[in-house]
């Protein structure tokens, strides 16, 4: 059994991939100004911004960092960018890249376009005061999802704990990933990855203009989860990327290998053949209407061949029908994290870990209700249909380890190491073993107590929970009208959040995280192991799960 398609089959049942069906209150996020006096205004390279400031925060949205990426430039480079006279409003949100169905969940965001190139800051103050700069990628895999999502609004962040941060827009899907270099011309080169080039051009952005903000360009973190944490996994060894961040944090998202050219090249003829375009006649591509683009988009991954089967962790690679990045040697000239770590981040510290529940948001959002509750002959058959020989010594190994756990406790502790604990683990001993900068693993631990709809089953720190706890963006509400992703109603979560928040922020401040009253996040090592339990009272935890995690090395999945 394809261990990564597994996993890859139970997030595409459910288009919700990374962001979550997240709803939050618009209570405490920023709507606009309220009146003419809140505006801001500064200067950047390129003209003056006007934008707002709100609770003690200055924000700017749909800010410009790119030009066009549609007509003649669909698939390729963005146009550069023009200077504009007079004042241009950044008051609103700019739109998110195209994509079906729309999954965005930014409060009056407005409808996806092909020319979506913008970045949202929210900064204490425009004053040269050299904050760390916080450098978010959005979640959604790389086909949905938006910087503007309401969970991930930097206001608090950035009011709470003196930092600037920054979230862009950039193409997703087929429109940041058609893998072109095979049967185009050479201006296309590199359009396999033209939705991570899109980033660095925002990181560029930054590098050239954050100073007006208050930031430092010296001192920039890059971060992301899930879809947004293998973006980062990529940015880490690109080349184009490395003049302009200087540590990272990968979150429930390990992007240890990406796609092929090989397999990228099939997704291509493929779409190609969908709409009866020869590959000599590719160019009708830049005529084809978006909204045919992403109707086929959903309809590949349906219709392409399956991988071979083989073990895999972490996001990717690809199966065809799929559109992620492209290791096409240049642009991202190896693996993320395969073989090793890649020496051109040697020097920059890394973040990595995971949420201790992932699975149960997966298994909500797929409607896989059943999961929550198996019988020890359900539990073994689900381990066989995707593990086949491997998962009696899998079973064995759990059922010896929590000898108290149910059969769905153990299936679901298995599927959310298949979807981000192995491949944490993985990144950090690779990062590790250079032996430079330091690698720090974690465990967001905090429990909700609230149950999966239409089962007895918990939630406790399902996938996307930590968005809201590390953006510090927990909504006080009544009793018992708390959602999911906020973590219930027990007040002790707002000290976990506050934890979290802080952990970032101080590793985006100094390179090493940490907060006060918690014990000291060590670095992980191969003997040590060190991995921070992140909750409202914090534990440094050794080699944590050590028998489950040679198991898991002894079949080859670590």
């Amino acid at each position: 059994m394809n261990f990564n398609q597994s996993r890859r089959q139970f997030i595409s049942r459910t288009s919700l991939t990374a962001a979550g069906i997240i709803v939050l209150s618009k209570a405490g996020f920023s709507l606009g100004p309220t009146n003419k006096t809140d505006f801001i205004q500064v200067e950047t390279q390129f003209g003056k911004l006007r934008g707002f400031r709100e609770n003690g925060v200055n924000i700017f949205k749909g800010v410009p960092y790119a030009g066009s990426v549609s007509g003649e430039r669909r698939f390729r480079a963005p146009a550069p960018l023009q200077e504009w006279n007079g004042v241009r409003d950044a008051l609103e949100l700019g739109p998110p890249s195209m994509q079906n169905p729309v999954e965005t969940y930014g409060i009056n965001e407005p409808a996806p376009q092909e020319d979506c190139l913008v970045l949202n800051i929210w900064t204490p103050a425009n004053d040269n005061g050299k904050r760390p700069v916080m450098f978010y990628n959005h979640g959604g895999g790389f086909s949905h999802g938006s910087g503007g999502s309401a969970s991930q609004d930097g206001a608090n962040l950035a009011r709470n704990f003196d930092v600037v941060v920054v979230e862009t827009n950039h193409r997703l899907g087929l429109m940041g990933y058609l893998y072109l270099d095979e049967i185009a011309d050479k201006e296309y080169s590199g359009s396999g990855n033209m939705g991570l080039l899109d980033i660095v051009e925002g990181m560029k952005w930054v590098h050239d203009n954050i100073t007006e903000f208050g930031g430092d360009a010296n001192n920039v973190m890059i971060y992301g989860e899930s879809g947004g944490g293998a973006k980062t996994s990529c940015l880490f060894g690109m080349p184009a990327a490395a003049p302009y961040f200087h540590k990272a944090s990968i979150e429930s998202g390990p992007g240890i290998h990406m796609t092929n050219p090989e397999i990228a090249d099939q997704t291509t003829r493929l779409l190609l053949k969908e709409l009866n375009i020869a590959p000599q006649d590719w160019r009708k591509l830049l005529e084809v209407p978006i909204a045919d683009l992403m109707e086929i988009q959903v309809k590949l991954p349906r219709i392409a061949p399956q991988n071979p089967p083989g073990k895999s962790i972490g996001i990717g690679p690809a199966r065809p029908g799929d559109f992620s990045p492209v290791v096409d040697g240049i642009i991202l000239p190896r693996h993320p994290f395969d073989p090793t770590a890649p020496e051109i981040s040697i020097e920059k510290p890394l973040m990595v870990g995971w949420n201790e529940d992932e699975y149960t948001f997966f298994g909500m959002a797929s409607n896989d209700l059943e999961s929550f509750n198996l019988d020890e002959s359900g539990l073994k058959k689900r381990l066989e249909q995707y593990y086949g020989n491997d998962a009696e010594t899998i079973l064995n190994t759990y059922k010896k380890t929590r000898p108290e756990a149910s059969p769905s406790n153990i299936y679901c502790e298995i599927s959310t190491m298949a979807f981000s604990g192995l491949g944490s683990i993985y990144i950090a001993e690779k990062k590790a073993a250079q032996n430079d900068a330091p690698a720090y693993l974690y465990n967001f631990g905090y429990k909700s107590e609230l149950k999966i709809p239409g089962t007895e089953y918990e939630f406790g720190t399902p996938h996307a929970m930590d968005i809201p706890f590390k953006f510090d963006n927990l909504v006080k509400s009544k009793e018992g009208n708390s959602s999911w992703v906020q973590g219930g109603n027990r007040p002790e979560k707002f000290v976990a959040s506050h934890n979290m928040a802080e952990m970032w922020s101080t590793f985006a401040r100094t390179g090493k995280p940490g907060a006060q009253g918690q014990p000291e996040w060590e670095s992980y090592t191969l003997s040590e192991r060190a991995t921070m339990r992140i909750d409202s009272h914090c534990e440094v935890i050794y080699d944590r799960n050590k028998e489950e995690r040679e198991m898991w090395k002894s079949l080859g999945y670590l």
